[in-house]
């Protein structure tokens, strides 16, 4: 408003002393007249300086809203990595079925068709029963109780069964690293805590965090999207990784997702010419004190499979911030 009356004020002053002749710089009486184009850029710049100060409120609100949405998600996935670090303590049995878990439920993503993915549908009685997937019951009633404490605490809305199970198998994973970290430091907690810390991946993490916000299916995924691992060809597998995108790399460093014994796993992959020298790649890695390039790897395969066909809503589970209402407080 204020450039606006200034403006006013300037165009009222040289109404009268504007000249529309170009190259004209005086008038008859030899007093200097002022361009015409020069009220223009005047005019121009004076309402730019007036929207500048208008939007500038308009952009700190925004801005202070983006900052209270980030800390709301970075507080609730904080606490949601709490609950999962308590309850594959209580069962570290069940760490590779929560992991086969996200992958099972990822690898039914269709290019093709867009349809499948990482959504959550494996939760329904008819997709976890089915061959694949009959021995990960016990790995997904695990989930469910935690869900129970999440959304107990949670402030935006229940969780989707597509985080829960991704953010399991991330929880998951970084128990098997700091598990080896332990093992390195001779079973000594405390100094394997330390040595991950220091020279663990988790600073690998953030887009995979930023990716907080799956959308759950409605039913379940179609059938004969998932081989059983235990049963299937290395070419099929292959095959599968492939059909999402992913190669021989990607699929010697998921070894872990594809059955409860890595070794054997790895055994069977490393006769396939293609996938042999990924495999020895990564053992060679989780034999050095940081496991660099296998976390690395890892860290970036998870990330992608888990965002698979998915519209990630980047506003989930936040919550508008109460208001102090000054009038109330005694002074």
């Amino acid at each position: 408003m204020i450039g606006f009356i200034l403006l006013y004020l300037t165009f009222t002053y040289v109404q009268s002393r504007i000249n529309c002749k170009v190259g004209a710089d005086f008038d008859n009486g030899g007093d200097r007249m002022i361009p015409r184009r020069h009220i223009l850029h005047y005019f121009g710049a004076t309402i730019g300086m007036d929207l500048i100060s208008r939007s500038s409120s308009f952009i700190e609100v925004a801005n202070a809203a983006d900052l209270n949405q980030r800390r709301q998600r970075s507080e609730f996935q904080s606490k949601i990595k709490g609950t999962f670090s308590m309850a594959l303590q209580g069962n570290p049995d069940l760490i590779p079925s929560v992991l086969t878990l996200a992958l099972n439920d990822a690898v039914t993503y269709d290019k093709a068709t867009k349809s499948g993915g990482p959504n959550g549908s494996i939760r329904f009685s008819s997709e976890i029963s089915r061959p694949e997937n009959k021995t990960l019951a016990a790995a997904l009633s695990l989930l469910e109780e935690a869900k129970k404490e999440i959304d107990s605490y949670s402030k935006g809305g229940p969780i989707s069964y597509a985080d829960l199970i991704q953010y399991a198998a991330q929880s998951a994973v970084k128990s098997t690293f700091l598990a080896s970290a332990i093992r390195k430091c001779g079973g000594n907690k405390e100094k394997g805590s330390l040595l991950y810390t220091a020279y663990g991946s988790s600073g690998q993490w953030g887009l995979f965090d930023r990716q907080f916000g799956r959308s759950d299916a409605e039913e379940a995924d179609p059938e004969g999207r998932v081989p059983q691992w235990d049963k299937c060809s290395v070419d099929e597998m292959k095959n599968k990784f492939s059909a999402i995108g992913f190669g021989p790399r990607q699929l010697a460093v998921m070894s872990a997702f594809l059955g409860p014994d890595q070794s054997a796993t790895e055994a069977l992959l490393a006769s396939d010419p293609q996938i042999s020298p990924w495999v020895q790649k990564y053992q060679r890695s989780r034999e050095t004190v940081s496991q660099t390039d296998y976390e690395v790897d890892l860290i970036t395969t998870l990330t992608k499979l888990s965002s698979l066909g998915q519209q990630i809503n980047y506003e989930a589970y936040t919550y508008p911030v109460k208001k102090i209402d000054f009038t109330k407080l005694k002074l």
